[in-house]
């Protein structure tokens, strides 16, 4: 019945009929209700699809909703015969500060969804976070072209989500990075390495800096980078200089430079980073930084890891 029903779909979009009843017939068939969404907004004009981070409140960081509407809003993309590229954005200050994890570190009794209390349970922890990182690569595995246009802030889960997309193009001064690198983290989706090489991967991961769009787009971590009142503009160029090339087209270019990717050990490389995240929030200096949440609260945490200067899971009753 699904498999049916996007066929449907495919046909529907095809029509030439007014956008608003073709979208209307469309999520009448489909399961999916961009409608319903509580965490993003999906929209489409002139051939492209525009998936946007709408949770500005709290600079659109990652809650439970979103991983799922982000695939969501890819499929109704690739099912959309009208759309021919995909634009992932954030609203508001910043694409996205990546995952809502205040409540998860300062939850010490294992009481909010998706945390454990110890000992823990490697299994279920990848069962919670396996989700996310399938979602992220819905940009990736999209069978149309997914451009990310990062302004303010892309940092650690952002970071993971943004460099799944095909191009990224960022605002000079946005910043981008995975602190939780630090402690208490390692990005499942592991595209450092492939767009960067190791050297400058491990630059990036040993430190957990953040860097501008300038050095980001110098280091080839970005397409490149221009002046945050220039950025729309930028990202609308390069999507309608890809919308009337034949969709077969992009996908054939964008299937064998996957590929290439992937061949080098992309997917198990991220099966690996997840469980690894997993015992990152878990080993001893882990639960160290987590108990320190829990006392001082999460933003103060966040401080002292990534100030630099040594903490109580640095210093001498590190097991490292």
């Amino acid at each position: 019945m699904y498999n049916i029903g996007r066929v449907i779909c495919r046909q529907v979009s095809s029509l030439n009929i007014p956008i608003v009843l073709r979208r209307t017939i469309m999520y009448s068939l489909s399961s999916i209700n961009p409608d319903e969404f509580k965490s993003v907004q999906y929209t489409t004009k002139d051939k492209v699809a525009y998936i946007t981070l709408n949770r500005p409140h709290v600079l659109n960081a990652i809650d439970e909703h979103m991983p799922k509407e982000l695939q969501q809003s890819v499929q109704l993309a690739n099912d959309d015969d009208k759309v021919k590229v995909i634009v992932l954005s954030g609203s508001g200050k910043a694409f996205t500060t990546g995952h809502d994890l205040k409540q998860y570190a300062e939850d010490s009794e294992g009481d909010v969804p998706g945390t454990q209390k110890m000992p823990w349970d490697p299994f279920i922890d990848y069962k919670n976070v396996e989700p996310s990182l399938e979602a992220f690569m819905s940009f990736w595995k999209s069978y149309k072209p997914t451009l990310c246009k990062v302004h303010g802030y892309a940092v650690a889960g952002g970071s993971s989500l943004a460099l799944c997309c095909d191009m990224v193009v960022m605002g000079e001064n946005a910043r981008i990075g995975y602190p939780p690198a630090r402690v208490w983290g390692c990005p499942i989706t592991a595209m450092w390495v492939y767009r960067i090489g190791a050297e400058k991967a491990k630059r990036m991961l040993f430190t957990g800096d953040l860097i501008d769009g300038k050095e980001a787009a110098r280091i080839g971590l970005v397409l490149k980078a221009v002046p945050e009142e220039q950025l729309d503009d930028e990202v609308e160029r390069l999507a309608k200089r890809m919308v009337n090339v034949p969709s077969n087209q992009l996908f054939f270019q964008k299937q064998v430079i996957n590929q290439a990717i992937e061949n080098m050990g992309l997917f198990s490389t991220q099966r690996l980073a997840t469980l690894f995240d997993g015992m990152s929030r878990h080993t001893p200096e882990g639960v160290q930084f987590q108990e320190r949440a829990v006392e001082v609260g999460f933003k103060k945490a966040i401080r002292e890891r990534d100030s630099g200067d040594d903490t109580q899971w640095s210093g001498l009753n590190s097991k490292l």
